[in-house]
């Protein structure tokens, strides 16, 4: 599985960023971050040592359904999907939609940190 290039950025800087990339002014480059955090701690609570666990469990069992995931983790379905959609919002895991039924796909479960 490949890895995620995160980058830990000050709010206003990464405001910056986004703002030049649309004007045009800067084209970023492929080894650069796609997933912006503004401080180590935000990072460490969506990438802790459970969450990380979890992202391994879902690379290596593909499970069918969030359901599936609890029963397979332990973990109640409710928290577990919070964190599933928090992990979303930050393209660490793509939540798959079918039919009725949301299955969870992990993007990657090695991570380099950058810090600017």
């Amino acid at each position: 599985m490949k890895f995620i290039v995160i980058g830990i950025m000050p709010q206003e800087k990464i405001r910056q960023r986004v703002l030049a990339i649309a004007r045009g002014d800067y084209k970023p480059k492929s080894s650069e971050p796609k997933i912006w955090f503004t401080s180590m701690k935000s990072l460490a609570e969506v990438l802790s040592d459970d969450n990380r666990a979890l992202l391994h469990v879902i690379a290596e069992t593909a499970p069918e359904s969030i359901s599936a995931l609890a029963q397979a983790t332990g973990r109640k379905p409710g928290n577990l999907s919070r964190t599933l959609k928090t992990m979303s919002n930050y393209g660490i895991v793509d939540l798959k939609r079918e039919r009725n039924i949301v299955r969870p796909v992990a993007k990657a479960t090695e991570f380099r940190i950058v810090a600017a």
